[in-house]
């Protein structure tokens, strides 16, 4: 059975898509095949990890433009990813339109992807809620929130919590939501140290912990992930052991 992760929160500049693609890559060094399904209209995901040129899009799946097999890429060793474009992409206009009339087009996709022998699908969603967030966030099992630690990014935990519980009430779902990635931490750093004291004191989430690693910025400059970049990266410990409690 596919397992659908979504990463998402309502504040920019998290480490979204960052997580998403190394988290991923972490999954597919444990054989586990793992789609990347580039979901954000920015397609940073995307511009990070596929350097070809490629004809179609997830647009064009949602559409039912061409099939899903036609438009996944394979990027590494059982990693794959279903892009979008940067530009031209008709991701927002679908999602604008179209969408309200095709809630469960994720699920079908989701279907289509469990066929094809993937594991796990992971969800790199835009920071908002709109509908197109709502429709994947009901395709997933599970949602992931990762936050820097600073007020706004603590704020966009609460604003995110209260829209997900809107869509498990309307959609009588229960989306798990229980783990977040304390991202780009600096132990130096007092209000760093106080937000993490206060996430590990709700025990309400299981909270981990990235430290600032410029490593992982300047993988993103070559294409690669940081397992790839830099494999002395302090990071990876604490990746690679969100991948093992996704298995």
């Amino acid at each position: 059975m596919i397992k659908c992760i979504a990463i998402h929160q309502l504040k920019g500049g998290q480490g979204k898509t960052t997580l998403s693609g190394n988290i991923a890559y972490c999954l597919g060094l444990k054989n586990k095949k793992t789609i990347l399904v580039d979901c954000d209209i920015q397609a940073n995901l995307t511009s990070w990890l596929v350097r070809d040129k490629f004809d179609y899009e997830l647009a064009d799946v949602l559409q039912g433009k061409i099939e899903v097999i036609n438009a996944i890429i394979q990027i590494r060793d059982n990693l794959f990813i279903l892009p979008s474009k940067k530009r031209d992409s008709e991701l927002k206009l679908y999602g604008e339109t179209k969408l309200f009339q095709e809630p469960f087009v994720f699920e079908d996709l989701n279907v289509e992807l469990q066929k094809l022998g993937f594991s796990f699908a992971i969800y790199d969603l835009a920071p908002s809620i709109s509908q197109l967030e709502r429709c994947v966030l009901l395709a997933c099992n599970e949602v992931i929130t990762p936050i820097v630690p600073e007020y706004f990014g603590f704020e966009g935990i609460e604003l995110f919590y209260n829209e997900l519980k809107k869509v498990n009430k309307s959609y009588k779902k229960n989306i798990r939501h229980n783990k977040i990635i304390v991202n780009m931490v600096n132990d130096s750093f007092t209000t760093h140290k106080q937000y993490l004291e206060l996430l590990n004191d709700t025990k309400n989430y299981i909270v981990y912990k990235i430290k600032q690693d410029r490593k992982i910025a300047d993988s993103q400059k070559n294409y690669e992930t940081i397992f790839e970049y830099y494999p002395k990266s302090h990071s990876i410990a604490e990746l690679e052991k969100i991948a093992e409690d996704l298995l």
